[in-house]
């Protein structure tokens, strides 16, 4: 019985995955196509107009970072280029591996060598 529940749990988690995809694509086009509607084809950062053409290029950044903050009024999103976008998340993500804070960030207390000079001096009698 074990092996045919094996062999049933990789379907379980594809469909997981597919229906997570889907609910993500689906809530994309919902917020995306609200802001295409909103505002301009324009890119927030580097002034880039887009055509139908290349509208697939036009992303919707969501300023909080938090993409199921999606208020109708659009004040959560602004228009970004693909390239615009990457730097923004990549900044995004520096800020925060950056700021130091004491409550994210370890230190160590022990010392390994902390009686190396004593020990030493003992070996040396």
């Amino acid at each position: 019985m074990s092996d045919k529940k094996k062999s049933s749990d990789p379907d379980k988690l594809d469909r997981i995955i597919a229906d997570a995809r889907r609910a993500a694509e689906e809530r994309e086009k919902g917020y995306r196509a609200q802001a295409l509607k909103l505002y301009p084809w324009i890119c927030g950062r580097c002034q880039r107009e887009f055509t139908r053409k290349n509208l697939q290029e036009l992303t919707v950044h969501h300023r909080d970072h938090n993409h199921d903050n999606n208020p109708s009024d659009g004040s959560n999103w602004e228009l970004l280029c693909l390239y615009c976008h990457d730097n923004e998340h990549s900044r995004y993500l520096e800020a925060g591996s950056s700021l130091g804070d004491d409550s994210t960030t370890t230190t160590t207390t022990h010392n390994p060598f902390a009686a190396l000079k004593s020990m030493m001096d003992k070996k040396d009698n």
